[in-house]
């Protein structure tokens, strides 16, 4: 018991009494890390795959949209229990915080398996809704065979990697994320090529390297290395722990799926065009994969400073977080999106031998994507403030905003209009179209956080 007082006195030191600009980047440097490491070993699938053809590679694209499913079945009790553990750790209330990491838990290996047995009864009419042809179906399905497989430990995944930010314990998602994605790099050209099991072997390397990260990420609470206790003794379905995360949890769950309907709808679209139209949409989605989680990585460090430090009522820590966030945040994606576009046509014949389309579909698509991208980054920023403060209504708006409020109505007119190249653009048109409807939202929480401010000047501080 005394030492987990210390652990707890430990982290309330760190997260309220150490700069701002040293302590983002120590709780954001591991998590963009990892998640870079993620979306390099997605790259790596879609590298490797795309030496079985331009069908195989399209299949790659076509199973984003399962891979986002499960995501959102984890991401929706991940953000939202994290969400309302970072204001509980802030308040003190360390009991709470761990009954609402192990309910979020157990729930999304439910969430794991719910997704799973439907997709295994009807894989085949499922890649062919997500937008895959004839030509792609058979390599689709194969790939999603293993995918939904690994679904009842890749939910619960991102419970405990958010959790663990939360908790101030990045290192720990870093390493169980980093090395899930350095053994998948590995095993792909093994299972493929050596093994000679073509795209089912991709997605077997992807299923295997998510269940080690699991045991990873899982391994710091069942040796009680973590502030937070894990245990199903500690399930409660307590009207506060339910309201705080399923609240917190609907900004990530519309986010991702309206994600997941944008890749159907531009699948179904760039599919009808050609298969190295459907191929050019799904490197894109892969290349720029590297900004935004990186971007999202970095806000993930931001967002349990801010949960914190709402939670002690240091409105002051609040403001100066965002304000650090906004600017780093989108400087250094806007200068790593530059890179890219740069070298947008070079980077895609890394993923094709002689397909011309391939590359002038996906140079447009990708150098439209890198002028928009910091746009996108600051608001994700905006985004994460309002689920890190508890505010639910700022934060399920916005984040329905860029896959829902704003694409879905440019991908149905913008092909209409330029045919592929109205696809090729979509996404940054949208991303325009959502910077602008973020910025009174920002006007807003951070009027807010200024008025608290200024009254809990005139108040003794509670620390």
């Amino acid at each position: 018991m005394e030492n987990d007082k210390q652990k707890q006195s430990a982290r309330r030191a760190l997260m309220l009494d150490t700069s701002i600009p040293k302590l983002i980047p120590k709780m954001a440097v591991p998590t963009m890390t990892a998640m870079l490491i993620s979306s390099i070993y997605s790259m790596a699938d879609t590298y490797f795959v795309s030496h079985l053809g331009t069908a195989a590679t399209a299949a790659v694209g076509v199973n984003m949209a399962i891979d986002q499913t499960i995501t959102m079945a984890g991401s929706f009790l991940a953000f939202g229990s994290s969400s309302y553990v970072s204001r509980l750790l802030g308040a003190k209330k360390t009991l709470t915080a761990s009954k609402t990491m192990s309910t979020a838990f157990f729930a999304a290996i439910f969430l794991g398996v719910l997704v799973m047995l439907p997709g295994l009864i009807f894989t085949e009419a499922i890649v062919r809704f997500l937008g895959a042809n004839d030509s792609v179906t058979p390599y689709a399905a194969d790939y999603a065979r293993y995918i939904l497989i690994a679904a009842p430990f890749m939910a619960p995944s991102f419970v405990l990697n958010q959790c663990l930010r939360s908790e101030g314990s990045p290192v720990y998602s870093m390493i169980g994320i980093g090395i899930g994605g350095v053994l998948n790099i590995a095993l792909d050209p093994l299972f493929i090529f050596t093994f000679d099991l073509g795209i089912a072997g991709a997605a077997m390397a992807t299923a295997i390297s998510k269940f080690i990260g699991f045991c990873i990420l899982i391994f710091p609470y069942i040796s009680k290395k973590s502030i937070l206790r894990l245990s199903a003794k500690n399930i409660s379905f307590s009207s506060d722990i339910v309201r705080e995360t399923t609240l917190m949890g609907f900004p990530s769950m519309f986010r991702m799926g309206l994600g997941v309907v944008a890749a159907i709808l531009i699948n179904n679209v760039a599919g009808k065009h050609s298969d190295s139209a459907l191929a050019a949409i799904s490197v894109v989605t892969r290349i720029m994969m590297l900004p935004t989680a990186a971007m999202l990585g970095f806000g993930q460090g931001f967002q349990p400073v801010a949960g914190f430090s709402w939670g002690a009522k240091r409105y002051d820590r609040v403001r100066e977080s965002y304000r650090f966030s906004s600017i780093i945040g989108v400087s250094f994606i806007a200068a790593v999106s530059l890179l890219i576009g740069i070298f947008a046509k070079q980077i895609l014949l890394l993923f094709t031998e002689n397909n011309t389309d391939l590359v002038e579909i996906g140079s447009l698509c990708l150098i439209s994507q890198c002028i928009s991208m910091p746009l996108n980054a600051w608001v994700i920023v905006v985004n994460m403030l309002y689920s890190a403060l508890g505010k639910p209504t700022g934060a399920i708006i916005l984040g329905i905003t860029r896959q829902g409020l704003c694409f879905i109505p440019v991908i149905y007119i913008l092909p209409s209009l330029f045919g592929i190249n109205g696809v090729a653009v979509s996404q940054a048109v949208a991303d325009l179209f959502s910077f602008l409807l973020t910025v009174p939202f920002a006007v807003i929480i951070l009027r807010d956080i200024a008025k608290r401010e200024k009254n809990e000047i005139q108040l003794p501080r509670i620390e």
